[in-house]
């Protein structure tokens, strides 16, 4: 994979964007010291690069009554690619599922899935995830809060 060569202002760009991704030009140009013509041009190099991909707003769980995390690990039966395959679309198709690993050592996979309690998660994993012919076993564990999150990749800028 080829790692796009990023300078100062590349990287305080992506910094200021991963904090507010809805950021005028003006007021980005002027937080990382470069023109709005100049920021725009390289915010267009960055997508087209793959660097910067699309534009989401971040909406607070617990708000919306999905407040319960959940980290389930997965063990397989078999490891062959086309099980694999299968098994990684299956999950996809749960919007419970926010994120799915591959994984080293002795789970192969690690789902995070967001739900409104346990009763919910409950059906996810008994009518859901077990039921997929190549689990063999999973092991679930409940967040009981929040340490830190962000969605933000440092950028190796200092403040």
């Amino acid at each position: 994979m080829e790692v796009f060569d990023l300078d100062h202002v590349d990287r305080a760009i992506l910094r200021v964007l991963q904090e507010e991704g809805d950021i005028s030009q003006a007021a980005l140009a002027e937080k990382v010291g470069a023109s709005p013509a100049s920021c725009w041009r390289r915010i267009k190099a960055l997508e087209s690069a793959g660097v910067l991909g699309r534009t989401v707003r971040l909406v607070d769980a617990d708000k919306i009554g999905k407040g319960l995390n959940v980290f389930c690990q997965v063990k397989m039966k078999t490891h062959d690619p086309a099980t694999r395959r299968d098994f990684e679309q299956f999950i996809a198709s749960y919007r419970e599922v926010l994120e799915c690993y591959s994984m080293s050592g002795e789970w192969d996979y690690l789902i995070r899935a967001v739900v409104a309690d346990v009763r919910e998660y409950e059906g996810l994993l008994m009518r859901g995830i077990l039921t997929h012919e190549a689990v063999l076993s999973s092991s679930s564990h409940f967040s009981l809060k929040c340490v830190k999150y962000t969605t933000a990749l440092p950028t190796n800028v200092t403040r």
